[in-house]
């Protein structure tokens, strides 16, 4: 069995959380010596012990163990003289993250049981699924000149944007923007930048800590708002970073980079929660280290009172901030005094439940 070759062939290699693969093991050997049955097993690894059911999942907010599942994917052969025998079988409802494939396990033995064999054979391959981006909609845009601070809406912004310079294009500007003239100038695509481009800089802030509350389902929550968040201020031409706050902290800047974006997508591919300090204390020191001119949206489904005064301090140093928390709707009625406290300071908040998140289409106020 140790000169057996066995090889795997995946019909995808990157996918969406909640989509599947098939997967085709071929096992060869070189003498056709006659097996009465051989079982081939695929060995699961612990990353693939969930599902993710897409926006359905939401409904488990409160009983996240009905994701947990044991992926049994054995198969029994009777190859007798073949040389060659393949087993097909399908991944479904696949986690996000980076899903390895590594051990494949056969046995065999004779037609009356006397003599069994095992072997493992080590065949690597990697799956990454990548955490779904939902339609989002965001109801009061930030936008804001550089002459004020005031706030003012998408379609009032649409009217009223001054082109203040040009730059070279990038993936994702519109068409319209180029710069004609320029761009026969210099013999590269340049176009027209805006002062609402230059001036819309938003800090996205996910809280990537350990709480009772913060199961696998609310995680997932939070790391498909974060992304969809960047993706819809992205299309509105705002320069959006985004800082995750946990054992360790990671940073991505504020400022125009294709690139960037999918850097964030991999990073939030492979994120778990780890942080075990409270969020609050981590929070106002990356905030100082960010600066207090950006617009900070901050993704976390825990509050407390040491939170809430490191909102308050936050706020009042910044342009705006918007609290955007991910709870069940149990959770939601316990936190309901925090909430009206963040709301008496001029907080803008927005809470997300199972009901919301069940939708195909996000919807976001305040932002």
């Amino acid at each position: 069995m140790k000169t057996w070759k066995v090889s795997r062939q995946l019909s995808h290699y990157v996918i969406r959380a909640g989509d599947g693969i098939d997967v085709k093991l071929v096992i060869k050997r070189k003498l056709p010596f006659p097996l009465y049955y051989c079982i081939c097993e695929e060995v699961v690894p612990e990353t693939l012990r969930k599902i993710d059911t897409k926006h359905q999942k939401y409904s488990l907010m409160d009983d996240p163990g009905e994701l947990y599942t044991n992926r049994n994917l054995k198969k029994v052969f009777f190859p007798l003289w073949k040389r060659t025998f393949t087993m097909t079988y399908r991944l479904e409802q696949l986690p996000r993250g980076e899903h390895l494939l590594q051990t494949v396990r056969i046995r065999t033995g004779d037609f009356f049981g006397l003599v069994k064999k095992e072997y493992t054979f080590h065949v690597t391959d990697v799956i990454i699924a990548y955490p779904n981006a939902r339609p989002i909609v965001m109801k009061e845009q930030i936008s804001s000149f550089q002459q004020g601070t005031a706030s003012t809406s998408a379609f009032q912004l649409n009217n009223s944007n001054v082109a203040t310079g040009i730059r070279e294009y990038m993936p994702g500007d519109r068409f319209s923007w180029i710069d004609w003239k320029q761009t026969a100038k210099k013999n590269t695509v340049m176009t027209k930048e805006f002062e609402q481009e230059k001036s819309t800089d938003i800090l996205l802030m996910l809280d990537n800590g350990i709480y009772p509350e913060t199961n696998y389902v609310v995680y997932e929550a939070m790391v498909e708002v974060v992304l969809s968040l960047m993706e819809g201020l992205k299309k509105q031409a705002s320069q959006v970073g985004l800082v995750t706050i946990g054992e360790k902290t990671v940073y991505f800047p504020v400022h125009h980079d294709p690139v960037k974006l999918d850097m964030v997508k991999n990073h939030l591919t492979r994120i778990q929660p780890d942080g075990i300090k409270p969020f609050s204390i981590r929070v106002e020191s990356e905030f100082a280290k960010a600066g207090a001119g950006n617009v900070i949206i901050l993704v976390t489904s825990h509050i407390d009172i040491a939170f809430i005064e490191i909102v308050k301090k936050m706020n009042q140093r910044t342009k705006r901030i918007v609290l955007i928390l991910i709870q069940s709707a149990k959770h939601h009625e316990k936190n309901r005094l925090f909430i009206h406290q963040l709301q008496f300071e001029g907080i803008h908040i927005h809470i997300l439940t199972e009901q919301h998140l069940k939708q195909n289409q996000l919807e976001v106020k305040g932002i």
